[in-house]
């Protein structure tokens, strides 16, 4: 469990990369608007073959594609802390992509295959607690080792931690679980890659819809067009890379609608939060991390908590708790001012984390129990695939209504920014409040009409 725990702290630790996004736009003369490729090429290669390598994992076994993982991710790391080039660090971080998606995505299912499945819910709460952990040392740490080192050193730092995960996989026997014996599809597997990565490109893509209407409403096509030759392909299969039947199953779709919404709203914390630290609460960059690192740790604490938690309460009834949870944290942020002080901060940003730990367990877990476990791989896969469509969304539709809100109130102005940034988190919460409110009065409805 260790060796896994290890191998996906390399995932979330990329968040110190953000850190070192001044420093790489200066050491290769870039515009600041070029650097978002650093991360775009990253999080499209991983989230776009997840769930193709979750299916592997679960042909050929979970830990020969974790091994793997580790790895590219060593490769990576490496030749991304001594690129000559701006493109050249692209292409890497692609490389470094496929090593994160081979070792994320088999990851819950390894660690699940470890134990027996009434410890299913400790297990993955363990394990989302790595994610809560990367949050709150990534930032602090990434900042002290580009202050040290450069911008490299947030690539090479991780070089070792992988190479530990490797060593102690190859010498440590794994059990062998439960495999799925049928084959694998190569085309669905393309075309489940190309629908994400188009799907993906064309959020990013919106705040340019003013500017190039043309290539957003053609990748926009494309989008629906690779979705439906997917579909189509799925439902001929038999041995599809995911059984799309499953979603005819309304809480199973719900939860997985539920994760994109959640990290969609959530996410305004890692956008904004730190730009409202340093320009309204005027505080230092290392009081800025040390708050910031509040949320992290609230989820980590919220994670661990979950497993123990939730055979007794239910997966979805979680998931709605700790969407109301969220909610709250955000429009309590909603409230922030110049005058407000660090503790009601932290306050804020812990009950956020909080319910952000709940409800990625419960829904890694509900989405691991509705799948057959010889699936469990695909079952892992696709609830982070969910968490980083949810996070790609709010990066894009978040940053476009916080810029048109800074306009509205006065462009420019430390009072402009505040009234943007109330207007942003109270929108993110109110939102995410209606969708779990509605989805609580539709399961009810649901399991009376059932019962």
């Amino acid at each position: 469990m260790i060796i896994v725990l290890i191998g996906t702290l390399l995932g979330p630790l990329d968040s110190a990369v953000n850190i070192a996004f001044p420093d790489i736009t200066s050491s290769f003369g870039l515009e600041l608007k070029a650097i978002r490729w650093v991360v775009i090429a990253y999080l499209a290669t991983y989230a776009s073959l997840m769930l193709v390598f979750g299916r592997v994992g679960d042909l050929i076994g979970h830990n020969r594609v974790f091994i793997a993982g580790l790895v590219v991710c060593i490769l990576g790391f490496g030749i991304c802390s001594i690129a000559t080039s701006y493109n050249w660090l692209l292409v890497f971080r692609v490389l470094q992509g496929i090593g994160t998606a081979l070792v994320l995505s088999c990851g819950p299912a390894l660690a699940t295959s470890l134990y027996s499945e009434r410890w299913r819910p400790r297990v993955l709460g363990a394990y989302a607690m790595m994610f809560g952990l990367g949050g709150a040392l990534g930032p602090s740490l990434g900042g002290w080792l580009v202050e040290h080192w450069g911008w490299q050193a947030v690539f090479w730092f991780r070089l070792p931690i992988a190479l530990i995960a490797l060593l102690l996989s190859l010498v440590l026997r794994m059990p062998m679980p439960e495999r799925d014996h049928g084959s694998f599809d190569l085309g669905g597997a393309v075309l489940l890659a190309m629908t994400t990565a188009l799907l993906l490109a064309t959020i990013t893509q919106l705040d340019r819809a003013s500017e190039n209407l043309t290539l957003v409403t053609l990748l926009f096509a494309f989008t629906v067009s690779a979705v439906a030759f997917f579909i189509v392909r799925s439902v001929r299969s038999s041995n599809p890379i995911i059984d799309l039947r499953t979603f005819s199953e309304f809480s199973f779709t719900w939860m997985n609608i539920a994760t994109i919404a959640v990290n969609l709203a959530g996410f305004a914390t890692m956008l904004f939060v730190p730009y409202f630290l340093v320009r309204v609460s005027e505080l230092t960059l290392s009081e800025s991390g040390l708050i910031m690192a509040v949320g992290p740790v609230g989820m980590m604490i919220a994670s661990k908590s979950a497993g123990h938690v939730l055979p007794h309460v239910g997966a979805q009834r979680l998931a709605i708790v700790a969407g109301f949870l969220v909610a709250s944290g955000l429009l309590w942020m909603s409230y922030w001012g110049a005058s407000t002080g660090s503790i009601i901060l932290c306050a804020a940003l812990l009950l956020h984390g909080i319910g952000l730990g709940l409800f990625q367990v419960a829904a890694l877990d509900f989405i691991a129990s509705a799948l057959p476990v010889s699936q469990r791989g695909v079952a892992g896969s696709l609830a982070l695939v969910m968490r980083t469509i949810g996070v790609v969304i709010s990066a894009s539709v978040l940053t476009i209504a916080f810029a048109h809100f800074q306009t509205v109130f006065a462009p420019g102005g430390a009072d402009g920014f505040v009234s943007a940034f109330q207007q942003v988190f109270w929108y993110a919460a109110v939102g995410l409040a209606g969708f779990v409110a509605a989805s609580l009065l539709r399961m009810v409805r649901w399991r009376r009409r059932n019962s």
